[in-house]
């Protein structure tokens, strides 16, 4: 018997990374997505904002600091970013195909209600969009994530205003699906990686014949 894959008639998995600016996001959706792929499962890796598109683009300018924008407007940029790839997660999930994501909908509410932003109108261009089926949060300290290669190099990267935006992720967990990756700066890179993956094949497994929901409708 093997630890393969589940069948394609089974929908995929949506299994989301979040977390502060030099959390690991990146280095640890690259590794699970290279491990599950080695297991026989079928998966894709997706990051938001997807800077590839034309409104990523804009969104890619102000982040460099090259273009300023109003807060209300940037914030419905970035809503405008993950409607644009939802055809296309939908299409991947019913086909079988689990995505790994870093960065969604938590991510951009709480980054714009760090900046003042009320947090119902941060939330309300989002509803509907897909839910994911785990949230998996690297709490990393901000003073570690301070230290890191390339900390500061974007608008947002400054400690105080990512302290802010931690504290709200913490508030909003209530709100998520979460797997939470406890104790981050006390373990290593694949000790990190383990639970991720893990849990990645518990969610692959647990929701494969569970319909697709919708992210903060008014009667969930």
């Amino acid at each position: 018997m093997t630890n393969g894959p589940l069948q394609p008639l089974c929908r995929g998995a949506f299994i989301l990374l979040e977390g502060c600016d030099r959390a690991g996001k990146s280095t640890q959706a690259a590794k699970l997505v290279r491990k599950l792929k080695a297991r026989g499962f079928l998966v894709e890796h997706m990051r938001f904002p997807d800077r590839t598109t034309p409104i990523g683009n804009m969104i890619d300018a102000y982040l460099k600091s090259t273009k300023e924008l109003d807060d209300h407007a940037v914030h419905l940029l970035f809503s405008a970013n993950r409607w644009e790839c939802m055809a296309k997660m939908k299409k991947l999930l019913s086909s079988g195909t689990s995505i790994v994501v870093e960065r969604y909908a938590y991510s951009g509410v709480t980054f714009s209600a760090a900046k003042g932003l009320e947090l119902a109108w941060c939330k309300s261009p989002d509803i509907g969009l897909l839910a994911p089926d785990v949230t998996l949060f690297l709490d990393l300290p901000i003073c570690e994530a301070g230290k890191r290669e390339g900390f500061g190099e974007e608008r947002y990267e400054n400690e105080d205003f990512q302290r802010n935006v931690r504290g709200l992720f913490l508030d909003m967990k209530h709100d998520m699906t979460v797997g939470d990756i406890q104790n981050y700066a006390r373990k290593t890179i694949d000790e990190i990686h383990g639970e991720l993956v893990a849990s990645a094949i518990e969610t692959i497994k647990k929701c494969a014949t569970l319909p697709l929901k919708d992210l903060w409708k008014p009667n969930d």
